[in-house]
């Protein structure tokens, strides 16, 4: 992952050396996104940052890239899966490999309109000099960070991560997925809404595991576009396994007809992580073992998670207790990839979005609300496991792709009836994509029942947690907490705490109100307490607060 920051709204009484160079600080802040090369384009209506990690086109996709004439300057943070297709439509002069020169050559040719055709990860700013023009979007699921706001001369400022926002925008705000920002027309709008969004238009719809199965190996071998070394993440869940046993077989294959430019290594490397006993570490043990990866089983004490907690928080930029639970070990884990000098890795992200994998969607009373609750938290994933894949890894130069996210792919796996999904198919969550994926891992993986990945690590991880928190934070100081935080009030200790360690770096209500809240059991949104009465009672963001669910679905 790459960090943009971009200042629009310059005027001709401006400083431009003295902009410049703020401009160079609080992208400083976000260096540790692209650590390889820092680029620097100024214009006297516009400034553009970018600092790279250079995956597609190490030797000449330096940023912000410029158009032949001089006219264009972009600054991309993300990957573009289909820029070979893209390219080849187009009569655009490029200057580079890179896979986001594409946004260049689409708003030539297209103006605006080009956005629905990318099929990618991205946070992006764009300045047209001939026409004072500039374009700010962000990709329809949010997987990129982007934040915006305005300095006290009204500039307008981008930036992939808040922290280079603190202080300069008192209005910082996150920038939302799947709009574009025209300066010629003022305002953010949408432009991908995809049709599977509502239920009626899926419902009754088929699908065969086989097509299912094809979908996501393409969306897998479409992500695996990298020139650097590259591994999986693998924590022996249903969702990681099945991104590596793709991966695994694509790496084998070792693609040489229209992938010859690619760079397929020659060995799989797969990376977990947890506490001495863990769950994930077991299970992908086995996993590993049976695809045949070379495989990296890291282990952390509590100390060592209870003291990143504050870094982490810093990173990732957020007091949600579910996120900084799952965030803090996939932190740790970020650090010993970058040493083994991987710079990819792919992730597996959104499946439990998209399948309704988390043990409260066995309580969803019809094929219509479990299919508007797999749409909330798709709508909502920039907030919780996007940001924290995204930000986890960069925060040491690593980039996190996420195949069950992708474009096309999203559009077979929402487009069928949510029927289909549901418990009653199999007897167990996401039972059609396991289905579809027989015989690709070993059975225990394969029907192994949801863990959140902070339950996964480790279930002393969460209690560990809980404790360190009531030592940190006194009863006095808790019962005043409404007073000290009245926007989204903590409700336990443990929040309290996180919420404290947050305010430190992001301080006043516009960065809280970054935040979302609301109750939550088991990582569900506040809709689907509705679903079970003794959900409002044992609300809890770890998935072992519903740990009975998928016995009284089976009894039922």
């Amino acid at each position: 992952m790459c960090s943009i920051l971009g200042i629009f709204g310059l005027t001709a009484g401006d400083d431009l050396g003295a902009l410049r160079a703020r401009a160079m600080e609080l992208s400083q802040r976000q260096r540790h996104r692209g650590p390889d090369w820092s680029g620097v384009y100024v214009d006297q209506g516009a400034i553009l940052v970018h600092e790279r990690l250079a995956i597609v086109d190490p030797a000449s996709g330096a940023q912000p890239l410029r158009s032949v004439d001089g006219e264009l300057a972009l600054a991309v943070n993300g990957e573009i899966y289909n820029h070979r297709e893209l390219r080849a439509a187009s009569h655009y002069a490029f200057t580079t490999a890179s896979d986001c020169e594409v946004v260049n050559a689409l708003y030539r040719e297209h103006g605006t309109d080009f956005l629905p055709r990318l099929n990618g990860i991205f946070a992006f700013a764009l300045w047209d000099a001939r026409r004072r023009r500039y374009l700010v979007a962000r990709d329809p699921l949010g997987v990129c960070p982007l934040y915006w706001g305005h300095d006290r001369e009204g500039r307008l400022y981008v930036a992939s991560e808040m922290k280079s926002l603190v202080g300069v925008c008192a209005d910082v705000a996150p920038f939302p997925p799947g709009h574009v920002y025209d300066s010629e027309r003022g305002e953010a709008v949408p432009y991908r809404v995809p049709i599977w969004r509502d239920y009626d238009a899926t419902r009754g719809e088929p699908m065969e595991p086989a097509t299912l199965r094809a979908a996501f190996e393409a969306a897998v071998h479409r992500q695996m576009m990298t020139d650097v070394p590259y591994g999986v993440l693998l924590s022996g869940g249903l969702d990681s396994s099945l991104v590596a046993a793709v991966a695994a077989g694509f790496a084998r294959r070792r693609v040489e007809d229209d992938d010859s430019a690619e760079a397929w290594w020659p060995r799989l490397h797969s990376f977990a992580i947890g506490l001495e006993g863990s769950p994930d570490l077991k299970a992908a043990e086995i996993a590993a073992a049976a695809l045949g990866t070379v495989h990296h089983g890291f282990r952390y004490t509590l100390e060592e998670g209870l003291d990143a907690l504050p870094e982490v928080i810093r990173h990732i930029e957020t007091y949600d207790v579910t996120t900084i639970r799952a965030s803090t070990p996939m932190f740790l884990l970020a650090r010993r990839i970058k040493a083994m000098g991987v710079k990819m890795v792919l992730s597996g992200e959104g499946s439990d979005e998209v399948f309704g994998g988390y043990l409260y969607f066995h309580k969803a009373p019809s094929a219509r609300a479990f299919h508007e609750e797999t749409v909330r938290k798709l709508d909502a994933l920039h907030y919780y496991d996007c940001l924290r894949a995204n930000k986890s890894m960069s925060a040491w130069g690593v980039e996190a792709r996420v195949p069950f996210l992708d474009l096309d792919f999203l559009d077979t796996a929402m487009g069928f009836d949510a029927e289909a999904k549901m418990v009653a198919r199999k007897g167990i969550e996401k039972g059609i994509l396991r289905e579809a994926f027989e015989g690709a891992l070993p059975a225990e993986i394969l029907w192994r029942q949801k863990e959140q990945f902070s339950d996964g690590v480790g279930y002393g991880w969460i209690d560990g947690l809980k404790d360190h928190a009531a030592r940190q934070v006194s009863d006095r100081e808790f019962a005043a907490a409404a007073s000290r935080f009245p926007h989204n009030t903590p409700a336990t200790k443990e929040a309290y705490f996180y919420r404290s360690l947050f305010e430190k770096h992001f301080p006043g209500e516009a960065c809280a109100a970054t935040v979302p809240g609301g109750k939550s059991i088991a990582c569900s949104s506040p809709a689907a307490l509705a679903w079970d009465p003794a959900f409002a009672a044992a609300a809890d963001p770890s998935g072992r607060a519903v740990r009975g669910v998928h016995r009284e679905a089976l009894e039922s």
